[in-house]
């Protein structure tokens, strides 16, 4: 089992739920990235969600676009950032997954990704723009390794198709709450209770729900059907005034944030 399975599995048998923080690797420095990811686990978060910045990002919002765009006018490279989840990985408890684009997968090489993201201290992927149908040559190197893939599921998906997703993924599924992009919202769509209701029915997967979810209200909403909750843009602007305020301030802030949120969960 990874480290998402046996974390997610713990849960589980507590009847507790899990809370994913997203944070974006290198924005506005690799070394602030590492202070933000120990604060989250010091506060309790179940894992965390490190974006790999690329330069045409699926789905994201303007927030998150901009923390991608930020980090590679710095010039932040992959072994720089598995450099620092590596050093990081070892002074904290939760894993650590990423959300990183096919692209840079493909460009790095399939099994070298794989291995070098383990290596760095990842237990998996989230990534959002590989198709289920081309999804099995980097499945079976998933499988080999004990690192999970993890995919995606958004309102619009066909429901046949939304199975056969969840039957190649591992770890968890990740539900998109809203269709479109990433970004704070008001409110989350009524129809997402009954939705990820039905995908509960059609996979043993543990499913956490993201886009969107800045709230309590949203995050009480969930609690009924979701298996974890994943906040990423509310916490990203958030840390984009790092470079303007004092870093230990906004890292409070941060975590003042996510304990909001994940006291709901109790």
């Amino acid at each position: 089992m990874s480290a998402v399975d046996d974390v997610l599995g713990q849960l589980k048998t507590q009847n507790k739920r899990a809370f994913m923080p997203f944070v974006t690797a290198g924005d506005p420095d690799l070394e602030f990235t590492k202070q933000i990811i120990m604060e989250l686990d010091r506060r309790g978060a179940t894992m965390c969600e490190v974006g790999i910045p690329y330069s045409d990002p699926i789905a994201d919002g303007p927030v998150i676009q901009a923390s991608y765009t930020r980090a590679l006018d710095k010039h932040v490279k992959l072994a720089d950032i598995f450099a620092m989840t590596k050093s990081v990985s070892s002074e904290i408890s939760m894993p650590l997954v990423c959300m990183v684009s096919y692209a840079i997968v493909y460009r790095h090489g399939l099994e070298a990704f794989v291995s070098d993201a383990k290596e760095a201290g990842f237990a998996g992927a989230i990534v959002p723009d590989l198709l289920v149908d081309e999804a099995d040559e980097l499945s079976k190197i998933c499988q080999a390794e004990d690192f999970n893939l993890i995919q995606l599921v958004t309102p619009t998906t066909p429901r046949d198709r939304a199975v056969r997703i969840a039957n190649s993924s591992t770890g968890f599924l990740y539900y998109v709450s809203i269709t479109g992009i990433t970004g704070e919202r008001a409110e989350l769509p009524p129809e997402v209770v009954d939705q990820v209701g039905w995908l509960r029915q059609q996979t043993d997967l543990p499913i956490c729900v993201g886009f969107g979810i800045s709230k309590p209200e949203h995050v009480r909403t969930l609690l009924p059907v979701a298996d974890g909750m994943i906040v990423g843009s509310a916490i990203v602007k958030r840390v984009a005034t790092a470079n303007d305020r004092d870093r230990a301030e906004v890292a409070q802030e941060v975590g003042d944030f996510v304990a909001s949120l994940m006291v709901q969960l109790q």
